[in-house]
């Protein structure tokens, strides 16, 4: 067990707008990933960040105000970092999160 959870109505704090960006990195090296890890991080609009393998390197949980603030956070924060060769945006309709993860029966 890690942690503890907090639930955040995003509605209520001015950001119900939420994406999933993904993006994906040139040259792929480990200073290009931590470099970019550390940059998103630091970013108020990120909820999380997956470090992806597959076709995409990143896979950002962003929440906003509004269309106009995602337009903004992919054109101006994302799209002007130089490893950054794609960037796709998904908005999110619906999220919904268990609040109990129970441990899935072993098959031995």
């Amino acid at each position: 067990m890690r942690g503890y959870e907090v639930d955040v109505d995003l509605k209520k704090i001015g950001r119900p707008v939420q994406a999933m960006i993904a993006v994906r990195l040139r040259p792929i090296d480990r200073a290009v990933i931590e470099s970019f890890r550390s940059f998103v991080q630091g970013l108020p609009e990120v909820l999380a960040v997956f470090v992806m393998s597959g076709s995409d390197d990143f896979l950002l949980h962003i929440a906003v105000a509004d269309n106009d603030q995602l337009s903004d956070f992919v054109l101006d924060r994302l799209t002007q970092r130089k490893e950054i060769v794609d960037v796709r945006t998904s908005i999110i309709f619906n999220h919904f999160r268990r609040s109990v993860v129970t441990p899935i029966p072993s098959r031995e």
